[in-house]
């Protein structure tokens, strides 16, 4: 008993932690800032949207040499003997190309932009000025159109049956028929200049956001709308405090198409007016020279500005939904 005593009353030897051993991948600077960013644009759609860009423009320049092989070959074989990579960098480099590589509209790009005062009509900014703004009165008005006939026929079943089909009729027309006579009508009655185009963009934005806020005005709960009747509200108080709320993310929505479809429907507006400014002015110029990098060119900037002009709309979509939030 004394002996177990004593051998409990021995200290025990103290064994220390020994350090942690790092990971294999956890090298010099793996946790920095710099490797961190890394990380989440790997985990982000940086690193996807990145792999799809480099992958269109590998087969761009692949088609660029496809397309546009014939001719060039047939004008290195004329002036002497050449060789393939001659060939292909003629391909790249040609004047009139059937497909310019993706360089040649980067440089058609910065000379028509930046060297180029905007004020003049060989900026790429000038005609750009002048399509965005019949796209923006078009795209304002369509929006107001849109939700005004949305909210017709939520409060008319007759609307409801008798116009909503006429709507979805309206966009079966082609828009390259409809536009010739609605300019040659539009100026016979003395409108001119924006509006006809601005008309066409009305014509293809409006049609979104009235289906759009249809969805959206019939989106609340039969029990939310019930409550609001307990509580005596009027139809326009629903409507503003119930319905319209509930509506913003599809009024968003719809608004981004819209705006795109208004881009659309100003550069349509501009081909068969044999207009001299905006980006469908470019277009026409450039297919009766044959100058493609200039066609492409304006192709791009019409694609940037829709790109820029939804980004936009979602900007707003956010702050909007963000401070409806905030009130809820």
């Amino acid at each position: 008993m004394s002996s177990a005593r004593r051998m409990g009353n021995r200290k025990r030897p103290v064994i220390s932690a020994s350090p942690a051993i790092a990971a294999p991948s956890a090298g010099i600077g793996s946790s920095g800032p710099a490797a961190r960013f890394l990380r989440r644009r790997a985990r982000g759609r940086t690193v996807p949207v990145l792999a799809v860009c480099l992958a269109i423009l590998a087969v761009w320049y692949l088609a660029a040499i496809g397309m546009n092989w014939a001719t060039e070959t047939d004008k290195l074989a004329r002036a002497g003997n050449y060789s393939v990579p001659d060939a292909i960098a003629a391909t790249w480099s040609a004047q009139r190309p059937v497909l310019p590589a993706p360089h040649q509209i980067v440089a058609e790009l910065w000379k028509t932009v930046f060297e180029v005062k905007p004020t003049s009509p060989r900026s790429l900014l000038f005609h750009a000025w002048v399509t965005l703004s019949s796209t923006l009165i078009g795209f304002v008005f369509g929006s107001i159109l849109g939700v005004l006939i949305a909210v017709g026929i939520l409060f008319s079943k007759t609307l409801d049956k008798a116009l909503m089909p006429w709507v979805v009729v309206s966009q079966t027309i082609p828009i390259l028929a409809i536009a010739p006579m609605i300019i040659v009508v539009l100026n016979a009655v003395g409108v001119q200049g924006l509006l006809p185009k601005a008309f066409i963009s009305t014509y293809l934005s409006f049609f979104p956001v009235t289906v759009g806020m249809v969805k959206g005005l019939r989106a609340p709960d039969r029990m939310l709308t019930d409550l609001m009747h307990t509580y005596s509200a009027s139809p326009l108080q629903t409507l503003l405090k119930l319905r319209f709320p509930a509506s913003l993310p599809f009024l968003f929505t719809s608004m981004k198409v819209a705006v795109a479809a208004s881009l659309v429907g100003a550069i349509v507006g501009e081909l068969p007016t044999g207009a001299v400014a905006g980006l469908g002015a470019r277009l026409l110029a450039g297919s009766y020279y044959g100058q493609t990098i200039q066609i492409w060119s304006a192709l791009v900037m019409a694609s940037a500005m829709a790109a820029v002009l939804v980004w936009l709309v979602g900007l707003c979509e956010r702050a909007a939904l963000k401070r409806q939030g905030a009130r809820a």
